[in-house]
């Protein structure tokens, strides 16, 4: 089976010279297979599209992908019109389970909780179609059920967004305000207290952080009385004890309340804990997606890093996401290239951070962890020079390119112009060998950053921090709305760009696996959030990473399979004898 799927918005005929019909070999013929509608936008003809791709490459725009499907997809489940996305497949919501989805972004996520909330009707891929014939399709099956509620109206839904950013330009005043608007439930004290909100009630929303943003977006979700509940990524701006928290809430509605939750994370140590199945999500992105049959979490998850599917006979990934256990070994001494002397901050007797001296070494990535609100991003700012300490001399002499925690985007401007003004080595070969490439950023070129989502707007910032001409480079946070795959790739990007140029990156991040891929030392932050901040001197992995997950009292395992960290249920026999060993992350050396 062969589609073609046209992006509208990228499709520009009135500039160019209609290339993709001029090329077309069936056209020459007298074929009919591209024809222009009324929008003067093409119309591809999928029965006589012989599948050359001379058009995709014809079009200046990239607005074209020919796509050979396997021969096992023969009937979607929904297509946004003639040459639009096609979704395959549905996840199965349970009463009392917790159902997750892994895969990457663009491929049918937000499709499916659409589907699922009865908000647009799948149309199997025909023009018109109504609940009759829904309920048809899935006679007998384990959707029946579901959507029979959702055809009559009386299916509740509540959802939490995926860019909690966004939320004060959606709602203006107090967070009490807003929570008590979606206290369907009756349940608001009990999750103020569980998720530690009560110093935010009284506050604006527009004057919350993103941590504090996420943790009022899952509070609203879960306040709400609900049949289906969807949470769509509940880890960025999280710290790790926090995502856990939000976690085990979450696996309480759904097991105490006997209550049907989707779940869309790409931090695999916080899927793992939270969900009951798993659905692995494929395909390529803004052309068609595939969701598989629900999978064990352990299975889903292992079958994903490694990049096959045996059940489906598909490979998704050509390698696998490989991780370490053990942590980099010392090796010898690295030229120093900056230290910085003890350093303090403190904001109107509300909050002091306290840091000690150190060194950071040529071509090494550093690693920053710690809680939420004991000033990690201070730190990165005093010593790019955006804030300057009250005590102390941070004496870095040297030329420093920062990629902010939060990243908006004001400016209406071209992709492609904002690199060109801000990158030194735009356009080179290593730029669009080592940056551009593997970031995928050629697809991006032509937008407007207004235009971009949260992901494809952290992979421009990331792109545009490594682009400048500098000596020590800083990433508050990278991980931040990307998939599990591009956070693997901005891994390499960032460790490869390290290397090859002797230069020196901080990343700040609470993806345990991926500060754990990207780090060869640690800077591990302790301290009372939003009160008082410490941050450690680098250190090694190994000590650096018992001291923060210690301070958590968290431990982690390895799969056997993959021998991916997987995070210990507390006080169970392997996270006792962790703890005797002082093994908090990397064991058996």
């Amino acid at each position: 089976m062969r589609i073609a799927v046209l992006n509208k918005d990228k499709c520009q005929p009135r500039q160019c010279s209609q290339e993709c019909y001029k090329y077309c070999p069936r056209v020459r013929t007298g074929d009919e297979t591209i024809l222009f509608g009324d929008d003067g936008k093409a119309v591809i003809s999928e029965e006589l599209c012989a599948g050359c791709g001379i058009c995709v490459k014809k079009c200046q725009f990239g607005a074209i992908m020919i796509i050979g499907l396997p021969e096992s997809l023969e009937h979607p489940t929904h297509r946004y019109g003639q040459n639009g996305f096609t979704l395959f497949g549905l996840p199965v919501p349970q009463k009392g389970k917790v159902t997750g989805i892994l895969g990457p972004n663009g491929i049918g996520k937000s499709t499916s909780v659409q589907i699922l909330s009865g908000t647009l009707i799948p149309n199997f891929g025909e023009k018109k179609t109504d609940w009759d014939t829904v309920l048809k399709h899935y006679a007998g099956t384990a959707l029946y059920d579901y959507f029979k509620l959702a055809a009559s109206g009386q299916l509740r839904v509540s959802q939490k967004p995926q860019y909690v950013d966004l939320i004060p330009k959606a709602f203006k005043g107090k967070t009490i305000d807003l929570l008590e608007k979606a206290n369907t439930g009756g349940d608001l004290d009990y999750l103020v207290k569980r998720l530690d909100m009560a110093d935010i009630l009284n506050r604006d929303i527009k004057a919350l952080s993103g941590g504090e943003l996420q943790k009022v977006a899952i509070a609203a979700c879960a306040a709400k009385d609900a049949d289906f509940y969807f949470f769509d990524e509940i880890s960025p701006y999280l710290d790790i004890y926090q995502r856990i928290n939000a976690a085990r809430l979450i696996q309480e509605m759904a097991k105490e309340k006997g209550k049907s939750v989707l779940v869309v994370e790409h931090d695999l140590a916080i899927l793992d804990m939270l969900a009951d199945t798993v659905h692995v999500a494929y395909g390529q992105a803004a052309g068609y997606g595939v969701i598989t049959l629900p999978k064990t979490v352990r299975i889903g998850i292992n079958q994903y890093i490694k990049g096959y599917l045996p059940e489906e006979n598909m490979r998704i990934r050509d390698e696998a996401i490989r991780f370490e256990t053990h942590p980099p070994v010392e090796g010898p001494d690295i030229k120093t290239i900056l230290s910085y002397d003890s350093f303090s901050k403190s904001f109107e007797n509300v909050f002091s951070l306290e840091a000690k001296g150190g060194s950071i070494k040529e071509g090494e990535v550093l690693g920053i962890v710690g809680p939420n609100g004991t000033g990690k991003s201070t730190f990165v700012k005093i010593l790019a020079g955006e804030i300057e300490p009250d005590a102390g001399e941070v004496g870095i002499d040297v030329k420093i390119s920062y990629k902010p925690q939060y990243i908006k985007a004001d400016t209406p401007i071209r992709v492609r112009d904002f690199l060109m003004d801000i990158a030194d080595n735009f356009g080179t070969s290593f730029y669009e060998v080592e940056i551009a490439r593997p970031l995928q950023l050629a697809t991006l070129y032509d937008s407007l950053l207004t235009d971009l989502s949260g992901g494809e707007l952290q992979r421009v910032a990331i792109a545009a921090c490594l682009s400048r001409n500098a000596d020590f480079y800083i990433l508050d946070e990278p991980s931040a709305h990307l998939d599990v795959e591009q956070r693997a790739i901005v891994t390499k990007v960032i460790t490869r760009f390290a290397e090859s140029n002797s230069k020196t990156a901080m990343v700040v991040d609470h993806d345990i696996y991926m500060i754990d891929m990207i780090s060869q030392r640690l800077i591990v932050f302790e301290g009372e959030p939003s009160k008082n901040g410490i941050a450690n001197a680098p250190t090694t992995m190994k000590k650096g990473m018992n001291k923060f997950l210690s301070n958590l009292d968290i431990t982690f395992r390895r799969d056997e399979e993959t021998k991916r960290p997987r995070v210990n249920n507390y006080d169970s026999r392997l996270d006792r004898e962790q703890k005797e060993k002082g093994e908090y992350y990397y064991t058996g050396e």
